[in-house]
């Protein structure tokens, strides 16, 4: 096996898959260089994402529960919300975090270098520096981890503050009287949601059949029956043709069949369609790399794109743009560099969204099967069967899993409940080892614990399960 652990690397962006490739790297005994324009390490995740929008969600979790406590006999007042104390507490939850990075990278004697990094050629890049001043630096290996932006509308871009992406909207000016969200994917979801419970009159436009388009319908069905409650409308199979700025909000054309408005005017709008790739890196074709029709940067099972000095990981690699899957891609790349036997080859990569109730599943989806015409057996504990739900009076929730009826292996779970975001993980591991239904089964899991279901989702395939009568068919 090849030693490259003396290597002289670069990491071009400090998000979740920059700053753990980067730490690695160092922790190998190579020589790093991490390059970002934020003033500590984090990316977009850390500073506006993953983590101050989970924030928000937790505040919102807590004030839905308080007005929901009067069925349990107790009854709080009306909240006063602080904008400016809880836009303070999110920015300290990031701080920490960022400057906590900051320290680690200082620890591990990575040479962070605010900036912007352009190519001159495969090993050498300049960099831009935040402070000004330019300077050429030369690598063995660069790293691409540039992560990636919000996609725009440009028929619903406007230059006014009433128009929101995921950016803008966890800055948390203000609080909207109305607020239109446009996209029902798990961003929008997540900050109407937030916005919801702060007290803004929340709207969600979905140009396909269902939110959440692409996950399980029966996962997506419990979370939406719960958003009719607190969201003033949901509108599916329309789009928005046209917005307009008039001195009140803003004006929203919309078309449908099903449409009883076409026009509404709102006090802001959120636009959140999806993410873009930022992979329209300056000199970038003064190298080999390739960029596909979608404009990901193409790279193999080690993460090494055509030219072989450059390496490329997370969101501007492809899909599933996940911060836990950049994170591994960093790993995976590093390790190559140093010349260990790795691919990224995962079974599984968890997705989640942290919606009320929240909605994770990993490897593979019962839609996905349907469209593959694959055969498989499903099996469902509904968590009105959990003595541990009834004791949280959140019953809506359900585990299921995705087996093959041969083999009887776990190919895939899916899970909508309180904490269903952590509850996956266990998923995650039972089809990474090929775990058989009868081994989850046959796992002793705590009573009474939400954890309990995925033991009673294998139970229930075989038809033995003690809280559920249902013949296994």
């Amino acid at each position: 096996m090849t030693n490259n652990s003396n290597l002289n690397i670069a990491v071009l962006g400090g998000g979740p898959g920059g700053y753990a490739a980067a730490f690695l790297a160092a922790d190998l005994g190579m020589k790093v260089t991490l390059i970002d324009r934020e003033p500590n390490p984090g990316g977009v995740c850390l500073y506006r994402g993953c983590i101050p929008s989970k924030a928000l969600l937790h505040v919102a979790k807590l004030i839905t529960e308080s007005r929901h406590a009067d069925n349990w006999g107790i009854e709080f007042g009306e909240p006063k919300i602080d904008v400016a104390r809880l836009r303070s507490f999110k920015e300290g939850v990031v701080n920490k975090l960022t400057g906590g990075l900051g320290q680690l990278s200082k620890q591990r004697k990575v040479q962070y270098v605010r900036g912007d990094a352009s190519f001159e050629n495969s090993t050498t890049v300049r960099v831009k520096k935040h402070g000004g001043g330019e300077e050429s630096l030369t690598f063995d290996r660069i790293i691409v981890a540039t992560g990636s932006r919000p996609a725009v509308i440009p028929k619903l871009k406007l230059d006014t503050p009433r128009m929101l992406d995921s950016t803008s909207a966890l800055d948390l000016q203000d609080l909207p009287g109305t607020l239109l969200v446009v996209g029902g994917g798990y961003i929008g979801l997540e900050l109407g949601t937030v916005y919801a419970a702060l007290g803004s009159k929340v709207s969600v436009v979905e140009m396909t059949p269902g939110l959440l388009p692409g996950a399980d319908r029966d996962l997506v069905l419990p979370l939406h029956k719960r958003l009719e409650k607190s969201f003033d409308s949901i509108l599916l199979n329309t789009t928005v043709t046209a917005v307009k700025e008039e001195a009140h909000g803003i004006r929203v054309c919309f078309e449908g069949k099903d449409v009883r408005d076409r026009e509404k005017v709102f006090d802001k709008v959120l636009v959140s369609v999806g993410r873009k790739p930022n992979s329209e890196i300056a000199g970038l074709d003064h190298t080999q790399v390739r960029i596909s029709d979608r404009g990901f940067i193409q790279v193999n099972k080690h993460l090494q794109t055509d030219d072989p000095a450059i390496y490329a990981i997370g969101d501007v690699v492809g899909e599933p743009m996940l911060a836990h899957k950049a994170s591994h891609e960093g790993r995976t790349a590093v390790e190559h560099i140093a010349g260990h036997k790795v691919a990224f080859e995962p079974n599984a990569i968890p997705a989640v969204v942290f919606t009320d109730p929240e909605i994770a599943w990993a490897g593979l989806t019962e839609t996905q099967a349907q469209k593959e015409n694959r055969e498989i057996k499903i099996a469902r504990f509904p968590w009105a069967a959990s003595g541990r739900a009834m004791t949280l009076d959140r019953t809506e929730g359900m585990t299921k899993l995705v087996i093959d009826p041969t083999t009887e292996r776990v190919l895939g779970v899916g899970i909508v409940g309180v904490g269903a975001g952590d509850l996956i993980s266990e998923g995650v591991l039972a089809i990474e080892m090929a775990a058989l239904a009868k081994d989850v089964a046959l796992t002793i899991h705590p009573h009474p614990t939400l954890s309990e279901t995925l033991m009673q989702s294998a139970e229930v395939f075989f038809g033995t399960s003690t809280d559920l009568y249902r013949p296994r068919k």
